[in-house]
Formats: C-alpha cells, structure tokens, sequence
C-alpha cells in the first residue's frame, strides 16, 4: 500500500532531491538603489557564461533566479540542474561544471535605498 510514496521519500532521504528556498537576508557592503543592483545583476548574467560552464545552464539559472521559487524549482529540474545549496547559491550541470551565484542576483539585500 504504501510503496506509491515509498520511492519519493527514499530520493529525498537520499539527498537527491533538494528543494529551493529563497536566500538569508543579507546586507550589501553600502546601502545601494534598486537600479544600482538591477546594473550589478545585468553585469553578472552578461559576464557569467565567459567563465565556463553551458550557456543553456546559465540561462536556465538566470530564468530561475528571477521566477518565483515553485517555478524556479521547476525550471532547475527540467534543465538538469545539481543544486548544491538550496538557496541556488551553489550549482553544477550534469557534466560536473561548477555555477555559483552572488546573493545579488537571488535576492535584494536589507539595505536597498529609495532613488532620489
């Protein structure tokens, strides 16, 4: 009777399912505008693939990190993505290739300014 869910509960016992949480507040070294962090994660995304990895994953990481979280769940496991820390902080592909992401691009920081 209760093998239906028996294998759902072994994946995640086993730590091959791991769900995505939204990132720890966090503080950016000095208070910063919204437009201010939109440039820093413009910059990230248009620098990140230079630095290894698959563009499709880095696509997939960027449409994830900007969804809500049961849709970047989704998005991560359809792209075959390994999430290392479940705030997606920390990544790899299939092939073993490494993604890290800063928490600027997951999430605004606590000391976010009003533009003037």
């Amino acid at each position: 009777m209760g093998c239906a869910g028996s294998t759902h509960a072994q994946k995640e016992v086993a730590g091959a399912v791991k769900k995505i949480r939204k990132p720890k507040p966090w503080k950016h070294t000095q208070p910063i505008t919204k437009a201010q962090l939109m440039q820093m994660r413009e910059e990230f995304w248009d620098t990140a693939p230079h630095y290894g990895g698959r563009k499709e994953i880095w696509d997939a990481l960027r449409a994830a990190a900007e969804a809500d979280i049961s849709l970047a769940q989704a998005i991560v496991d359809s792209a075959g993505v390994i999430v290392q820390d479940t705030d997606l902080t920390t990544c790899y592909d299939e092939r073993g290739a490494k993604y890290e992401l800063p928490k600027y691009v997951l999430s605004e920081p606590t000391n976010l300014v009003e533009e003037n």
